[in-house]
């Protein structure tokens, strides 16, 4: 798929990984929309790019039928779907004094994270569906975010775990869904990154995370995730597949 002249959607796109997407997608020649909950960067990002800012709250069914219109009013429906929002808690299933994981803190983590990634792609890919092939034979292409806590939660991480896990579970599922209209889904497990999370820790700390890769020893640049985003879109064959950006970490319990 030749990303220029497209239009684009990033969830998550006014901070770290969507932002990084979102720029990327637009100098590739993308018409970009940033679907955010941060309407003080998410508009800068936006300007910045060419692009367009819609506050969404993904979960909700409206705000995304309202964001995909806008956004389809202004650049066209769009082919290409890239979920980057996502939030993250740190809590055990049983914390001290026996006090129970709260659920309310665990809903909401998966009904951002999992439940969101979906409501987007359900409600993008029937517009997809409608668009004429283009000369791949392609009618668009959606990329998930998942993490490495998918397959190696530490300590602490159950929601987040369990929320990642469940798109890395329903990648297959939802390419094989979609293959028969032509829409490609893949999914990418980003390891240790400097997102804005990160750079809020101390320098010795990131240094410390960074050193824990394998190679190379550092920790991942947002753009690099970007570029992968890139590539998916631009290779037919990706298809059904997660994909580790990790620098070959594994996950320790803590």
């Amino acid at each position: 798929m030749e990303i220029k002249g497209l239009s684009a959607i990033v969830t998550g796109g006014a901070s770290g990984l969507g932002e990084a997407t979102a720029r990327r997608l637009a100098k590739a020649g993308a018409k970009v929309t940033i679907f955010d909950m941060n309407d003080e960067r998410g508009p800068i990002v936006a300007s910045e790019i060419k692009g367009r800012f819609e506050k969404v709250n993904v979960a909700s069914e409206e705000d995304v039928q309202n964001a995909l219109e806008a956004s389809a009013a202004a650049h066209g429906e769009a082919r290409i779907l890239v979920n980057c929002a996502g939030i993250a808690i740190g809590e055990k299933t049983i914390g001290r004094d026996n006090v129970p994981h709260d659920f309310a803190r665990y809903k909401k983590v998966i009904e951002v994270n999992l439940i969101g990634t979906f409501n987007v792609i359900r409600l993008a890919s029937a517009r997809m569906a409608a668009l004429e092939p283009l000369a791949t034979t392609e009618r668009g292409v959606i990329i998930n975010t998942a993490s490495v806590a998918a397959l190696e939660g530490q300590i602490g991480q159950v929601a987040y775990s369990a929320s990642k896990g469940g798109i890395v579970a329903m990648t297959v599922p939802l390419a094989r869904d979609l293959s028969g209209i032509g829409i490609r889904v893949c999914t990418i497990a980003p390891g240790l990154f400097l997102t804005p999370m990160m750079k809020g820790l101390p320098q010795e700390a990131q240094d410390s995370l960074g050193a824990s890769v394998p190679f190379p020893k550092r920790l991942g640049d947002p753009d690099e995730y970007a570029n992968l985003a890139q590539h998916i879109c631009e290779n037919a064959m990706l298809n059904g597949e997660t994909i580790r950006l990790d620098g070959a970490i594994r996950m320790a319990p803590r």
